[in-house]
């Protein structure tokens, strides 16, 4: 990307770039971050007070769309990793991923819930 390209043939085939690793996965955890607080935003303090799973594993469901068509098709492996040799296998292993951070963000909120008592701060 700092070159200036955005899609790959197959971006297995390209150069690798020193540090490209570290600065993927520090940039992943970033939006993760960026989503979870999105999350929040949308879902409301009610539910910060008392989380519920359902709407946590949606959202990490939901998050499924940024690789599937972002992502995937820049990196040359297709919409929905349809060029790889098992879209499938893709498929699921970005569902487990996504659905695993869903239930992080409702551990989370539990955790920070039980620390930091969202009502006891506001009122």
């Amino acid at each position: 990307m700092p070159g200036g390209k955005f899609v790959h043939h197959t971006i297995i085939q390209a150069t690798p770039i020193r540090g490209e690793k570290v600065l993927g996965w520090t940039t992943h955890y970033i939006i993760g971050v960026f989503f979870s607080l999105l999350f929040i935003i949308i879902i409301g303090q009610s539910w910060l007070e008392n989380p519920t799973l359902l709407p946590a594993l949606a959202m990490g469901i939901i998050s499924i769309i940024a690789p599937f068509f972002l992502m995937q098709p820049g990196f040359g492996f297709g919409f929905a990793a349809a060029k790889t040799p098992q879209p499938n296998v893709a498929r699921l292993r970005s569902l487990v991923a996504h659905t695993s951070f869903g239930v992080g963000i409702y551990l989370s909120a539990l955790i920070i819930n039980e620390l930091f008592p969202i009502s006891k701060l506001i009122n």
